[in-house]
């Protein structure tokens, strides 16, 4: 599992880790049924705190995109299987949308040039 953070970006090292395993599963490298690895083994892996590790995995549980059984492991949820939108799946929105207005700001880009491609790219998709 390829995870890259940026520490000088601004943006929670949580949200990117959440945000590049959500990638992952939409790439299909990581695939319903995977074991996640566990919260100190991705620590030592990407030089963190396993406890950063532990609140983004916790975030991708509340938004049933993942399942940790304890005694078991972390696995990837089959999204057919996943529980109707809730609380839960709303703070997900949420916390992508604020990841990625704070990579987009990193990046130099207006809060105006943010919405406008946010527009474009929501019509865009519509159209697919």
């Amino acid at each position: 599992m390829d995870i890259q953070i940026e520490f000088q970006s601004g943006i929670p090292l949580y949200e990117q880790i959440a945000h590049q395993i959500l990638e992952l599963i939409k790439k299909k490298e990581l695939l319903p049924g995977d074991q996640l690895p566990t919260t100190r083994q991705l620590a030592v892996q990407l030089g963190v705190n396993f406890n950063t590790i532990a609140r983004a995995y916790r975030m991708l549980d509340r938004g049933s995109v993942i399942s940790t059984q304890p005694g078991r492991g972390t696995f990837i949820l089959d999204p057919e299987e996943q529980k109707p939108r809730t609380r839960a799946a709303e703070d997900r929105i949420v916390e992508l949308t604020r990841f990625y207005i704070r990579k987009a700001a990193y990046l130099g880009y207006e809060a105006d040039e943010i919405k406008g491609y946010f527009e474009r790219i929501s019509e865009e998709s519509k159209q697919d």
